[in-house]
């Protein structure tokens, strides 16, 4: 494993945001949802694809708070302009479980 700097780690701003909406995602490659996700007053809705299909149901998404990588930049997937990375884990079948925090945190809050 590669070691990296404090500056390296403060240069990804992973923040908390909540699912507004989710969908299922028609024209992906693989099974995805189509997420828009609101990291409050300061960065607004964004965006996502998430290969989350195993685990979750888009019904059960919304109002989820999550973890996203928001300064990527844009990537066009499909149809869609992803906004930004929503995060997670490969349990142990391959599917991928959300990172999320175990308390209410404030939208936007970013994790150091």
């Amino acid at each position: 494993m590669e070691e990296i700097s404090w500056n390296d780690f403060m240069k990804v701003e992973l923040r908390v945001g909540r699912v507004v909406q989710a969908e299922v995602f028609e024209e992906a490659r693989k099974p995805a949802y189509k997420l828009q996700v609101d990291f409050g007053p300061e960065l607004g809705l964004r965006k996502s694809s998430a290969q989350i299909t195993q685990l979750y149901r888009p019904e059960e998404l919304v109002g989820r708070l999550v973890v996203a990588v928001v300064n990527f930049p844009k990537k066009q997937i499909g149809p869609l302009m992803s906004e930004c990375l929503v995060t997670g884990f490969h349990n142990a079948d391959g599917h991928v479980a959300l990172c999320v925090p175990d308390q209410h945190v404030p939208l936007g809050t970013r994790l150091l």
